[in-house]
């Protein structure tokens, strides 16, 4: 590659944290490859076996907190001490918010009691029985308050554990992650300028991660203490407390809180005490974006929770102001994607536990998974950011009281969440690194034909690179390195489970083994290209009816018209840039038109009326069109599958009725039955099948009105659905009530076929009315044949209040979308 084409020529050299040491890597570093006679150009920690003394040399420099190890005269507010624990607690349970809510419970208890006859009013000893009554319930939510306080915070107790821990995980990390934590020296510079700031002023730094393995919130710590940061404090589902791992992680900086809250209002107003208590502090806190890992390889749409928390924290005034700092975490390979795989093809998820963790990690260990990078978006106020937010949504931001919950306040509160939410998604993105291994994934699922050739291959990984450079996107520094090192380097990593090679041919030929598990590593580049992708396949809703050039141009009109229908169908699914629709198609299209991809045609006013493909592009074989089809073309797959299931949701022709089917098991089926139409050849990509994009499709179906859900207020009866009348297909009376493939819902799946890859054996029109239709309606049958059943968990019928609020949220949902004036479906 020429090095004025090099995307990483601007960028600052990179840190590598392996073992005890820091090296700064020049620009465009790559690890040499050695040979087994070679020495390696660095010795990760020494190892019992091979060199006892070294290795208790390093534990006893840990140990007496030798040099940096000591982590004394550490960036941030003061931890690691005895008594840390406890003092936390005690501001917690003493917090004022608290307080309150403990009084307001303490009232409610009193009020039931009286109205059972537990308290007399006409007793003469009443207001002392009832002071006394609301003595003990006080003390008795006080103590329970108390339990989950020491249950939920972390403990930040003893200087020996962490350093002995920072040896411990140092030791497990380089072994599977045998070349280290990278960080740019640029923004690690930046970041511990910040941190001196807002110690000067007790602000928290709050850190946005994205989340794609557990080993992101190590690898943070571990950052953290090695460039003398104070760690964080990580949000941690309590499904990872369990036995001496739990310990183990709270006493490194987890604070526990459950998957899920229900209707506990005590122990809600507990975590906002607690987030309270640590920015006040100005303790540095750490929360995943996206609530869960990412099990596609994107990221997932911004969970609100603990960032609502945070948010009320500012708002209410508790707190003046934290900084915040998007993170992006990249992997070569990322340990858990084969555990992904089958999560998404439904098999459900193994609960965590010791054993397994055990047994997971020692094979992990003998594992070489590449390199961790880590990257460090510029820090931002949120009180700035707040504020900046007011003055565009509301004329007088001053006079608005957002610590009352009016019903201006909750829908100001919600837009913020919102816009802030993407805009650390977003943040996320313009910071994140792409590695080799998904350079390779994207380029072997975005070529037509079976396998290819090395060259083929090094000159579409060339061709990408310059791509992500040209759309602002960073590549993992290796640009001085051979091409071939880079790919054999990245092959290394996959391993022959992903990729195979065909030796003995004219040279050798690579092929994806694994589809669906290197999906993972192509979905990491996709949000570089989303709007091209959208293009190119609106543009094939033409190209697709084949002829001759004129044939497949496509209208100006036609084509904003389809890529505005799918930037909504993929609202919930990508990350889209912020200039609005018809900035980005503009920019879009004349950027493929300088690529030679495609040629505008415009009127005398320069204005665009028809698109077409570039002759150049038709020349090269249609490689670099294809590319972006290649792309997305999943995608929409699996949403066309989603909405093919939704024709088996209408109701039997005998069945008078509203039927609810049960959310799980309604998706469910749309698996099953994509699994099948993928083996008889109706379904061209089986990752299709993946469950996070299904369950995504029916989130934006049922933000659309397309299906009613209902979540009952007993957590033992799981979500239900049904398909809105309006959007319910007719029955052929004649035919035995067979569906007709007509209407609304007929002509929603028309349109999301019109952009999907053509099949090489079928025709999507006349393979859909009749054999695809049949099997949705036979799988629906079945769904309709449980729910009525007498041993059924969920009630196919709705309750007086559960009918009532179905029809108010119907009416709250479409009152949002006539306000927010945005693209529906």
């Amino acid at each position: 590659m020429a090095q004025d084409d090099d995307p990483t020529r601007d960028s600052a050299p990179d840190l590598q944290i392996l073992g005890d040491q820091i090296t700064l890597q020049p620009r465009s570093y790559v690890e040499a490859r050695r040979h087994d006679d070679q020495e390696p150009l660095m010795h990760n920690m020494a190892r019992f076996r091979s060199e006892p003394l070294q290795f208790l040399r390093e534990v006893s420099l840990y140990v007496s907190g030798t040099g940096w190890r000591a982590y004394d005269n550490v960036i941030g507010q003061p931890i690691f001490y005895s008594g840390f624990s406890e003092q936390m607690r005690n501001s917690v349970v003493s917090a004022p918010l608290l307080q309150t809510r403990i009084s307001e419970l303490a009232d409610r208890r009193l009020q039931i009691e009286e109205k059972e006859g537990w308290l007399k009013r006409d007793d003469k000893d009443f207001v002392t029985k009832k002071a006394q009554r609301r003595a003990i319930i006080e003390s008795g939510i006080q103590e329970v308050a108390e339990k989950m306080t020491n249950d939920m915070i972390c403990k930040f107790e003893s200087k020996t554990f962490i350093r002995g821990a920072y040896y411990l995980v140092t030791q497990l990390l380089t072994r599977a992650y045998h070349q280290g934590i990278h960080v740019s020296s640029e923004e690690v510079l930046r970041l511990r300028k910040v941190a001196e700031v807002a110690e000067k002023k007790k602000q928290s730094i709050i850190f946005l991660p994205s989340h794609r393995s557990h080993v992101d919130y190590v690898s943070m710590q571990l950052i953290c203490y090695r460039l003398g940061l104070a760690l964080p404090v990580v949000v941690a589902g309590d499904n990872l407390n369990f036995p001496v791992v739990g310990s183990f992680l709270q006493h490194a900086g987890a604070m526990w809180i459950r998957r899920s809250f229900g209707n506990d209002t005590l122990y809600t107003t507990l975590v906002q005490a607690y987030i309270d208590t640590l920015l006040q502090g100005g303790y540095n806190f750490e929360c995943f974006i996206e609530g869960g890992r990412s099990r596609t390889g994107k990221l997932l749409p911004p969970k609100f929770g603990i960032l609502s928390f945070i948010l009320d924290s500012l708002l209410s005034g508790r707190v003046e102001d934290a900084i915040i700092c998007p993170v992006s975490t990249q992997y070569d390979k990322v340990v858990e994607t084969e555990g992904y795989v089958t999560e998404l093809l439904g098999v459900p998820k193994k609960k965590e536990n010791l054993a397994d963790f055990l047994s997971g990690g020692s094979s992990v260990l003998s594992l070489k998974l590449g390199r961790v990078d880590v990257r460090f978006h510029e820090p931002w106020s949120l009180r700035t950011y707040i504020d900046e937010q007011l003055t565009k949504l509301t004329p007088s931001p001053g006079t608005l009281r957002l610590d009352i919950k009016t019903p201006e306040a909750v829908a100001i509160k919600q837009k913020l969440l919102r816009t802030m939410g993407y805009k650390v998604l977003s943040d996320i993105n313009n910071v994140s690194v792409v590695m080799p291994t998904a350079l390779i994934g994207t380029v072997l699922l975005t070529l037509r034909g079976r396998g290819v050739g090395k060259s083929e291959l090094m000159r579409r990984i060339e061709w990408l690179i310059a791509r992500v450079g040209a759309k602002g996107g960073r590549v993992a520094h290796f640009g001085n390195a051979p091409l071939s090192d880079v790919v054999e380097r990245g092959l290394d990593v996959l391993g022959k489970d992903l990729v195979g090679v065909v030796q003995g041919l004219a040279e050798p030929t690579y092929y994806a083994v694994d589809r669906f598990q290197l999906s993972f590593y192509r979905n990491m580049t996709i949000h570089l290209f989303i709007t091209e992708a959208l293009v190119s396949a609106s543009i094939y809703t033409r190209v697709k009816l084949g002829g001759g050039p004129a044939h497949q141009e496509i209208s100006y009109t036609a084509l904003r018209d389809q890529v505005l229908f799918l930037s909504s169908l993929f609202r919930g699914e990508f990350i889209f840039p912020g200039e609005g629709l018809i900035v980005n198609l503009e920019k879009t299209l004349v950027g493929l038109e300088d690529d030679h991809i495609l040629d505008l045609k415009r009127d005398e006013r320069g204005s665009i009326l028809s698109i077409g493909l570039a002759d150049e592009e038709r020349t090269a074989g249609r490689e670099n069109y294809d590319f972006y089809c290649f792309l997305i073309w999943p995608f929409i797959e699996s949403t066309w599958l989603a909405a093919v299931s939704l024709m088996g949701l209408t109701p039997p022709i005998d069945l008078k009725d509203d039927i609810w089917i049960e959310v799980a098991k309604a998706q469910n089926t749309a698996q099953l039955l994509g699994k099948t139409l993928y083996h008889q050849g109706d379904l061209s990509y089986f990752e299709a099948v993946n469950k996070e994009t299904l369950k995504n499709s029916y989130q934006r179906f049922e933000e659309e009105g397309i299906i009613y859900v209902v979540k009952s207020k007993d957590s033992k009866v799981p979500p239900r659905l049904r398909l809105a009348s309006e959007w319910r297909p007719s029955r052929d009376p004649t035919k035995n009530g067979a569906l007709q493939p007509s209407g609304k819902l007929w002509n929603f799946i028309e349109r999301i076929a019109s952009s999907r890859r053509e099949g090489k054996n079928r025709r999507d029109g006349a393979t859909v009315s009749t054999r695809v239709l049949r099997l949705a309606d036979e799988l629906g049958a079945r769904l309709f044949e449980d729910a009525t059943h007498p041993e059924s968990k969920a009630e196919a019928k709705l309750s007086d209040e559960e009918a009532a609020h179905v029809k108010k949220a119907v009416k709250a949902e479409r009152r949002r979308r006539r306000l927010e004036g945005r693209a529906h479906l």
